[in-house]
């Protein structure tokens, strides 16, 4: 069995060296943050009254991120994440329309709720249908729907403008963290496809019952004896000679392997590794705000609900409906608000749809902006996005935003761990295949 260090404990790292490690290899996670999990983690708030650790921003899949639940059956967390079949619609003035499986087959098992959505009039739901029917047939046939927008083919489909800023935006926006004028037509086509037309199962949304870290803490490991983590060590340089990469310096010491993982967010490796050949920048990033809620009581019922026509896109009830978790995704107009205006918006939209907010009282608040949440998934960016080879023999790519087949997301961090441990074991003259293909 080989020796490989993997730089970065994000998803994408972790995901490479469970693959590695559940092999027999010999893996050395160096994370340069206190705890795994990189984007994707949570952490205690020093002030805090509650003395929660709380998520750094809500992170949810679905049951098309196939890799994704296979990596959590890795650590033996599967059973940590909860399944929700419903997906709540609110209006301003709290009136809420559901999206579930009715009786039909995929790709029709939406029509019957689709049919009594209220927030949609009859004719954003004629638009809406035309261009699904139109999506599952161009889907397979485009060749240029990584070069226009979203927005682009919408109205080329003549999507209404309530089709649009009512349906197509608070799916899609969420999904990948972008504009509908920023974003590829070739994601929004696979987050559809795949997560509300594929199966009659693959849109039910998974929410973590427990705070992100615990999900890779060090203990759900112990399958995987040869995995080790350095936490708090950050890699300041990366050895090159020739065609191999001869050690990495990290933590005032060299350390050597036979094959090296990066699992490094493209600007932090742009900085150790120039020489790839990779264009930087091409990469540019787009930001997510959370902003946490602690009421003094409940303040509504539902698990979860997409806010229509507001800043605030999404809400989750984290605590019985007293401490509630926000999120605005593609966030660039929040950047420069300071805390208190965020939270004084916050509680302005959320009154707007849950009649409680009016009578509670806000005991604590946080706001975390992810202002390098994702890579901008733009149009002709995937030809740029790398694949697990290096001009190094021994040194494999993974990460979000390398090619991975996703947008950036949890599954697509997990795809390139697993691409990349696969080029990792092929290198090491023991191929492997640990990428599980997508649902259809």
């Amino acid at each position: 069995m080989a020796r490989i260090v993997v730089i970065g404990g994000g998803l994408a790292g972790l995901a490479a060296a469970a693959a590695l490690g559940g092999d027999g290899h010999d893996v050395e996670i160096l994370e340069a943050k206190p705890f795994p999990g990189g984007r994707a983690a949570s952490y205690e708030i020093p002030g805090l009254s509650t003395g929660l650790s709380i998520d750094n921003c809500q992170h949810i899949l679905l049951r098309c991120c196939v890799n994704l639940l296979d990596f959590y059956r890795r650590l033996g967390v599967e059973d940590a994440i909860e399944f929700h079949s419903r997906i709540s619609f609110i209006e301003p003035g709290g009136r809420i329309s559901t999206m579930k499986a009715g009786a039909l087959p995929a790709p029709l098992h939406f029509t019957g709720s689709f049919a009594s959505l209220k927030f949609l009039s009859l004719a954003d739901k004629f638009a809406v249908a035309r261009a699904l029917l139109a999506l599952r047939r161009e889907r397979l046939r485009r060749t240029d729907l990584d070069t226009i927008s979203m927005l682009d083919w919408l109205r080329e489909k003549r999507q209404t403008r309530g089709a649009i800023e009512r349906f197509w935006h608070p799916v899609l926006v969420s999904a990948i963290n972008e504009e509908l004028d920023r974003m590829a037509a070739a994601h929004g086509f696979q987050v559809f496809w795949l997560g509300f037309m594929a199966t009659k199962t693959s849109y039910q949304m998974g929410v973590p019952r427990i705070p992100l870290s615990q999900l890779y803490s060090e203990s759900n490991w112990a399958s995987m004896p040869g995995v080790k983590f350095r936490i708090r060590t950050a890699v300041t340089a990366i050895l090159a000679s020739g065609s191999r990469i001869e050690g990495i310096e990290c933590g005032g010491e060299t350390l050597t392997a036979d094959h090296y993982v990066s699992a490094l967010p493209s600007d932090r490796l742009a900085l150790l590794a120039p020489k790839l050949g990779i264009e930087w920048s091409r990469f540019e990033p787009s930001p997510i705000t959370g902003i946490h809620l602690w009421f003094d009581r409940p303040v509504t019922a539902l698990p979860h609900g997409s806010l229509l026509d507001r800043t605030i896109q999404w809400f989750f009830n984290k605590q019985d409906g007293r401490y509630l978790q926000l999120v605005v995704s593609a966030s660039r107009s929040l950047i420069t608000m300071s805390k208190k205006d965020l939270v004084a918006l916050a509680l302005k939209e959320l009154a707007e749809f849950l009649p409680g907010i009016s009578q509670a009282t806000l005991t604590d608040a946080h706001v975390v902006k992810e202002l390098k949440a994702t890579f901008s998934a733009s149009p002709g960016l995937e030809t740029y996005r790398p694949g697990p080879g290096t001009i190094y023999d021994n040194l494999s790519l993974a990460g979000d935003w390398t090619r991975s087949g996703w947008p950036s997301t949890m599954e697509g961090a997990v795809r390139s761990g697993y691409i990349a441990a696969s080029h990792a074991t092929a290198r090491l003259g023991g191929p492997s295949n640990y990428l599980l293909p997508d649902i259809a």
